[in-house]
């Protein structure tokens, strides 16, 4: 993260896990364009409504994230201490706590300790550094049941500017398509406008996030936020017709689906990352349901756990994407990485080897791939299997 231009972190442990380090900063040393994507719960975790009043003009400079108490379902009292920490954070940064997106993730219900998080954020904003150390802190700090950090990095070359990208995320369980129990910062160093900004993030979110799932619960608390702060020095993005518009888009598209499929990895639980690919449809929108929808699927997942090379699962839950959907043209594979086995070929049983596929899916990354042969929509997503550890793990977490 601090590789980037103008880019401080630091993440701290302030009491609200027992052990790990539960408070992050990412700060940028100028004003920066800035957009977030948020839930699509119907029940909003308190920092969530505070981010979303502050994003009205789409600039932003401190993202402030605790980890430990989602903040959710708390009330008056959660709503202010959302709003306690964006005053204190802008107060000891001498900025506008318009300034602020603030993210808490955790668990939901619980009384939010708001004295014990702005005495963090008061004493810690003074450790914020462009050390390298410090950026590790933040993605450290943002973590729940998650094992493992999620961080990414990319330099390109824009017009003679090198600019770089950098992000991390949070994210296990409860993930599902249009975003999930998850959280993703990421920062970079463009100059771009903030409203192209926002098109921009909307874009790629559609093609990363938006496509991956664990277990098919969508959060109160769910936040992807980019601030671009300028600092590399290119000649202002201010059309989506500029080329420079859409290199910059595939480069945070690229930056989104590495940080999504960490989590996919992370999943609770989960043996198995599972690739599920969807072409030949009438449409990319198409293709992206039907990935969603079968890869959502439980039985489908159950399969990929118990190495059942059940096609049958697979084209029922093509059935239930509420799209038109003739089997009898579709071709259908499954395996592992490095190799695939036609199951089903133009909707007719194929003749494979049933003992090959099953010592295929014995493998930690699997591949299922979808042909409708009916146009040229296209569409990839990602997820997990379904496992008994997932059960065990999740019908305890609260004790």
């Amino acid at each position: 993260m601090t590789t980037v231009r103008g880019i401080r972190c630091w993440g701290a442990h302030v009491g609200i896990k027992s052990m790990r380090r539960d408070l992050a900063i990412i700060y940028s040393e100028v004003p920066a364009s800035a957009a977030c994507v948020f839930t699509q719960n119907e029940v909003i975790a308190e920092p969530i409504k505070v981010s979303k009043e502050h994003m009205a003009d789409n600039m932003a400079q401190v993202i402030i994230c605790n980890a430990g108490n989602a903040n959710a379902c708390t009330g008056q009292q959660g709503y202010e201490g959302a709003v306690a920490m964006t005053e204190a954070a802008a107060k000891k940064l001498g900025i506008d706590k318009d300034m602020v997106i603030v993210a808490s993730t955790g668990l939901i219900g619980e009384p939010f300790p708001t004295e014990e998080i702005v005495k963090g954020i008061e004493e810690n904003i003074d450790k914020i550094s462009s050390d390298a150390k410090a950026g590790s802190f933040a993605a450290n700090a943002i973590l729940t049941t998650d094992t493992f950090p999620k961080e990414g990095f990319i330099e390109f070359d824009l017009n003679g500017k090198q600019i770089n990208i950098a992000g991390i995320a949070k994210g296990s369980g409860m993930i599902h398509p249009n975003m999930a129990t998850m959280l993703g910062f990421i920062v970079c160093d463009l100059d771009i406008e903030p409203a192209l900004l926002d098109k921009a993030l909307k874009k790629c979110v559609k093609t990363s996030f938006n496509m991956i799932t664990v277990d098919g619960d969508t959060s109160t608390n769910d936040m992807v936020a980019v601030m671009c702060n300028g600092l590399a020095g290119n000649e202002r993005i201010t059309s989506e017709d500029d080329p420079a518009y859409g290199i910059f888009c595939q480069k945070l598209e690229d930056m989104m689906i590495h940080l999504a499929k960490l989590i996919v990895s992370d999943g609770e639980g989960a043996s198995k990352f599972v690739e599920y690919r969807v072409t030949g449809a009438p449409s990319d929108e198409i293709a992206r349901r039907l990935v969603r929808v079968i890869s959502d699927s439980t039985l489908v997942k159950a399969a990929m756990f118990g190495r059942d090379p059940n096609w049958g699962r697979v084209i029922c839950a093509a059935g239930n994407a509420g799209i038109p959907f003739d089997y009898s043209t579709v071709d259908l594979h499954m395996g592992d990485v490095n190799q695939m086995v036609q199951v089903l070929d133009k909707g007719k049983p194929a003749d494979f080897d049933r003992n090959q596929v099953k010592r295929l899916l014995r493998e930690s990354h699997l591949q299922v791939q979808l042909d409708m042969n009916v146009g040229e929509g296209a569409g990839v997503g990602w997820g997990a299997d379904l496992t008994t550890d997932y059960v065990m793990f999740n019908s305890v977490y609260t004790t």
